[in-house]
Order: structure tokens, then C-alpha cells, then sequence
């Protein structure tokens, strides 16, 4: 899974313990885990300082320091948990950039949802690529799923609002919607997922219950420049991030989070449809420092 520091105990070691060049050193190989500088400053300044004033040598005590840092940056008010009761159809409005793997993501969370009692129904709204669509039809096939889609270039309100018809009409426990994936700097996009959103607002009398944003892991700083927009769009509720694997730096979690208060919420790792995960924040942070 993730590291954010693959070689602390060598810039340890390299720099003969505790002193300026160790702390420099630490907080440059953080930047390059996708840690911004913002958030680099919040993990190290004061700890630094700590260990400076109190004169602490002990590796073990100060990673010891950095992991409770982290654990306060990934911490989540409220329930991790997607909790659906009390609001049928609970709608999740899943948005991203394409190659991000939303299409598959959405296909695990469907899966996921669906194990754990729910009755799931799919909008394909992504329809200015074809492909989107046969790729849902494809894992709905897969799973059970019905999906509700239009032909290619048709208005996406209208998939959403259709969809929402269907899922009340069959009592379905939670809509996924899928959306187009065009550069986040489009403003056609992001006017577009307004509109999404306002639709399901007037037939639903309230807004989505989540509005997901995916993010590929492996995006670096351009993540922290996508999640910034979209939030900015659609006040983006959790973070699905994809392609976490031995390769993955884990800094862009924490960036997001401590930069924007965005959480992550489930985490993908693998081709399989099952290879999705709640995010788990204490997990997470006994795995990212060595």
C-alpha cells in the first residue's frame, strides 16, 4: 500500500539524528510524497520545535510524533460510514476526471453497497462517451444491476431525472450517478454537474446525500488542483481514491484533507470488483511511515 517516507531511518542515520539537515531533508522528501508545503509545515514545524526544545534522540518517539499528526490531519467528524437509513433513494453523485478509474470504482461501490443489503440502481449520465455507458452496462450486467441510461450526446439531466423516477417507482435503496469525466477545467463540465445537481435537488426536494470525487493516487499535485475545483462546483463530500498499490505515495491524502477538509472515504486497490475498501484513517497512518 502506501509509504510517505520509504528512507526515514536512513536520513536518520545519514544525518547523525536530530538536527536542521535531518528536519529539512524530512520535510523535502514529504513534498515529494505529494504532501503540499501547506500541510508539510502543519506535520513538522511544531514536532520539530518539541523535539529541539526537549532534545530528543529517539527515532521511535519522534515517528511516534509524526503518526499522531497525521492520525489529527485524517481524522473525520461524524460516521466514516455511508449510512443510507431514513433517506430512499440515498444518492451518491459520483464525479472525476477520466482516467481517474471512476467507471470501475463506481461498478466496486455498487458492489460494495449491494453486499452490504442495499438495492442499487445506476445512471449512466456520462453520455458524451459511449464507452462509459457499455462499460456500466457491462459491470450492472455483472452485478444485477439495472442501469438507466440515454443515447450518446443526450442531456444528462434527463438520464438523472428518469433514473430518479425509476428508483422510486422500484423502492431502490441507493441511485449512483455517474457523470462525465472531461478536464476539470472545462466550465462546460462543472456548469454541467451543476445542473445534475439541481435537477436531483427540484425531483428529490433535497440534494445528493454524497457527492463523491475520484482521484487516482498516482495524479500527484494535480489532485489537490481537482479536488479544489470540483469542491469548489459541487461541495464534494468524500474522496474515492483508485490504484493504490506498492507504488503509491500517500502525501496527496493528506494534502487534500488538511488543505480543503475533503475526506477520503473508500479506497480501491486492484482489478478484482471487490477490491474496494472503507477508508480507514488509523489504518492508513500506521502504514505510511516505515
Amino acid at each position: 500500500m502506501f509509504r510517505l517516507v520509504k528512507n526515514l531511518s536512513y536520513l536518520w542515520n545519514k544525518f547523525k539524528g536530530n538536527n536542521i539537515q535531518f528536519w529539512d531533508s524530512l520535510e523535502e522528501e514529504l513534498i515529494l510524497s505529494n504532501v503540499s508545503a501547506n500541510t508539510a509545515n502543519f506535520i513538522l514545524n511544531d514536532i520539530k520545535d518539541y523535539c529541539f526544545k526537549n532534545n530528543i534522540n529517539d527515532l521511535n518517539k519522534i515517528k511516534s510524533l509524526i503518526k499522531e499528526r497525521l492520525k489529527t490531519i485524517l481524522k473525520v467528524d461524524g460516521e466514516q460510514k455511508i449510512n443510507t437509513t431514513g433517506r430512499k433513494p440515498f444518492i451518491i453523485l459520483v464525479a472525476g476526471v477520466n482516467g481517474t478509474g471512476k467507471t470501475s470504482s463506481i461498478a466496486k461501490l455498487a458492489n460494495l453497497l449491494q453486499n452490504d443489503g442495499n438495492s442499487i440502481l445506476i445512471a449512466s449520465a456520462d453520455t458524451y462517451r459511449a464507452a462509459a455507458t457499455e462499460q456500466i452496462q457491462f459491470f450492472g450486467k455483472k452485478l444485477g444491476i439495472e442501469v438507466v441510461h440515454h443515447q450518446k450526446n443526450s442531456d444528462p439531466g434527463a438520464v438523472v431525472y428518469d433514473s430518479m423516477d425509476s428508483a422510486l417507482a422500484k423502492n431502490i435503496d441507493v441511485l449512483i450517478i455517474d457523470t462525465a469525466g472531461r478536464m476539470q477545467t472545462s466550465a462546460n463540465l462543472m456548469d454541467e454537474l451543476k445542473k445534475i445537481q439541481r435537477v436531483i435537488s427540484k425531483k428529490n426536494g433535497r440534494g445528493p446525500d454524497e457527492v463523491l470525487l475520484v482521484i487516482d493516487s498516482n495524479t500527484g499535485q494535480n489532485a489537490r488542483n481537482q479536488a479544489e475545483l470540483f469542491h469548489k462546483a459541487l461541495e464534494v463530500t468524500g474522496i474515492i481514491l483508485t490504484k493504490a498499490d506498492s507504488t503509491s505515495k500517500g502525501g496527496i491524502v493528506l494534502t487534500i484533507k488538511h488543505d480543503l477538509n475533503i475526506p477520503v472515504k473508500f479506497i480501491t486497490y486492484g482489478e478484482k470488483i471487490s477490491d474496494i475498501s472503507y477508508f480507514d484513517p488509523e489504518k492508513f497512518t500506521d502504514l505510511l511511515l516505515d
